[in-house]
């Protein structure tokens, strides 16, 4: 491919004002070159290449990963996760970039694969501690430019490449291969450093009938597996299933069938917001069986939106109407289009199955449609949003009762195809958990890969690359940062270990009243939450610590803090020998 080579002075971020504007600079089919390595850098083979993995490695999203070379960082990926079971009252988990905070004047640029929350979603976080350039395709972008806009913030830069562009951040190169995926827009990369060729494929699968008709650049492909890649970095989602991912063309037929049995029925289907591809084919059926569509949930507003604007969505006059009106149409006439794929309690569908939605009620005459696959871990929340369903009269069609969705990720099949093209010298597989990792290196064992040839990095791993070996390296601080409403923990937070010990064990509050002049006991009171205490218990616990108070000179006591150990201690005994449990304790000492 002929490079045309575009200099800059020096790697200035933007002003903010293209992205209030709602336009992202768009520099397609160039190299865009950040002058910011000295000659010596880039010239100085002997140096290794460090692969730092911050996320997405033994875990499903949160997917974030930097190359360093010499004095230059580049950064793919910045995504999320959602907090488990254990993480009481956390919103968002993020990467843990203690690293790149301290070594962000070497950042070049953070190049974007593709729009999902597990790949961007930790940006507007990140961009507060560390500025830096942004790359990705139009629509990955736009997604971008919304949160960048939600969270206000200022100096961003956002540069628009198309799948075939490349880039120059100081001493990378790197190109936009266009790969099918579940969202419009995705990319795998194709890194040029001074050690080799590296190819990470970003989340992926080879699809012959894409609803866009862009397949999966493969012949480009070919010719960099022919140039020699030393390193591959591949998407491990789907290792455990053999074969081939189905098309997402197969849900248009699915969905078809359900608009023809249903059209004197009101219809309602949920789906990934950010699937672009699925909206348009449910939009097009839409027109096609002559109903009206209202969006319900933000995310799905907020992405038709995006998608529209730049063209990605092809929404017909007169179709969208807003969801409070959907009462003034007949059941036959209306679709509702709806976030609550995974049974998230705040989602529109699962407001909807409590009956806590008044702008849609569910009756005998709607049919739900669920047009997503459960994600490991959501099967207790959307099977619950399933049987509310059921309960309310609706009927509901799911994934287990017809090929209602289809993966944007890989199956065995197109792995050993990509594996296969490229021949990397080099593998690390990515974006899984352990198990999926595992998998993942033993099909490139059997592709024929030796085995000291791969290698399964963790968090927090640096592995490092010459033109002819690979060596695990330095470990360095990383992890996860939680964010609770607008502030950020790390992993080891105080308030999420004090959450935990509440939400397992409660919490007894004494507040013990002393007399001002004589340092006597005036008053006790306790009071328990969370835990199975009866009144005779309390009133027995509140005896046995009045006793000991009475008992003692408190004007012997040296501090508040010491008669705060006596209470402590007090309740702690009698309350771990008759439930074994270790509630949080909080004596109040009052003066009165």
């Amino acid at each position: 491919m002929k490079e045309k080579i575009v200099k800059t002075k020096k790697p200035t971020v933007k002003s903010q004002k293209s992205v209030k504007q709602g336009k992202i600079k768009s520099k397609p089919q160039k190299v865009v070159e950040n002058k910011t390595t000295t000659k010596k850098a880039v010239k100085d083979v002997k140096k290794t290449l460090k692969v730092r993995f911050l996320g997405g490695v033994g875990e499903i999203g949160k997917n974030m990963t930097a190359l360093e070379f010499g004095k230059d960082i580049i950064i793919i990926d910045a995504g999320l996760t959602f907090p488990g079971d254990n993480m009481p009252g956390v919103d968002l988990v993020i990467p843990d970039v203690t690293y790149l905070q301290e070594n962000k004047k070497h950042i070049r640029g953070i190049v974007i694969t593709h729009g999902h929350e597990d790949h961007i979603g930790s940006l507007p976080y990140i961009l507060k501690d560390i500025t830096a350039p942004i790359f990705g395709t139009k629509l990955t972008l736009t997604l971008i430019e919304n949160k960048i806009r939600e969270h206000k913030l200022n100096n961003v830069s956002l540069n628009c490449i198309k799948p075939g562009g490349a880039i120059k951040l100081g001493c990378f190169t790197i190109e936009f291969i266009n790969v099918n995926h579940s969202i419009a827009g995705a990319v795998g990369l194709a890194i040029t450093t001074p050690v080799g060729i590296v190819f990470h494929s970003g989340d992926f699968k080879i699809d012959f009938t894409p609803v866009n008709g862009e397949m999966m650049d493969l012949p480009r492909i070919s010719e960099i597996g022919k140039k020699g890649v030393l390193l591959l970095m591949a998407d491990s989602t789907n290792i455990e299933l053999d074969g081939t991912t189905m098309s997402e063309s197969v849900v248009k037929d699915t969905l078809d069938h359900v608009f023809a049995d249903n059209q004197k029925r009101r219809l309602i289907i949920a789906t990934f917001a950010s699937n672009v591809h699925r909206l348009q084919q449910i939009l097009d059926l839409a027109v096609k069986y002559k109903r009206k569509v209202a969006f319900s949930g933000r995310s799905m507003i907020n992405i038709a939106e995006a998608a529209s604007k730049i063209g990605e969505l092809k929404i017909p006059d007169n179709l969208i109407v807003d969801v409070e009106k959907t009462k003034n149409f007949r059941d036959e006439e209306m679709l509702i289009v709806s976030t609550g794929t995974q049974g998230e309690p705040m989602s529109a569908l699962t407001r909807m199955a409590s009956g806590e939605f008044n702008k849609v009620v569910i009756g005998s005459n709607d049919t739900v449609v669920i047009s997503a696959s459960v994600i490991p871990g959501n099967e207790k929340m959307i099977y619950g949003v399933i049987n509310n369903l059921y309960r309310l009269g609706a009927e509901v069609i799911y994934e287990s009762l017809e090929p209602i969705h289809v993966s944007g990720h890989a199956c065995r099949g197109e792995l050993r195809v990509l594996h296969s093209l490229l021949t990397p010298k080099f593998f690390i597989p990515v974006h899984g958990e352990y198990r999926h990792l595992k998998k993942h290196a033993q099909l490139a064992q059997e592709l024929g890969m030796k085995e000291s040839n791969i290698m399964i990095a963790d968090i927090g791993d640096t592995v490092e690359f010459t033109t002819k070996t690979m060596t695990r390296g330095e470990k360095f601080p990383a992890g996860s940062r939680f964010v609770d409403g607008v502030g950020i923990d790390g992993a080891d937070s105080f308030v999420l270990r004090d959450r935990i010990h509440l939400s397992e064990d409660g919490v007894i509050v004494a507040v013990v009243g002393l007399d001002e002049l004589t340092a006597q006991l005036k008053s006790l009171k306790i009071v328990v939450k969370g835990l199975a205490l009866d009144d005779m218990m309390v009133k027995e616990m509140t005896a046995n610590l009045k006793n000991t108070l009475n008992q003692l000179d408190l004007r012997a006591v040296k501090s508040e803090e010491e008669l705060c150990a006596i209470v402590k201690k007090q309740i702690k005994n009698y309350v771990f020998r008759t439930t074994k449990k270790n509630p949080m304790l909080l004596p109040v000492i009052m003066v009165v």
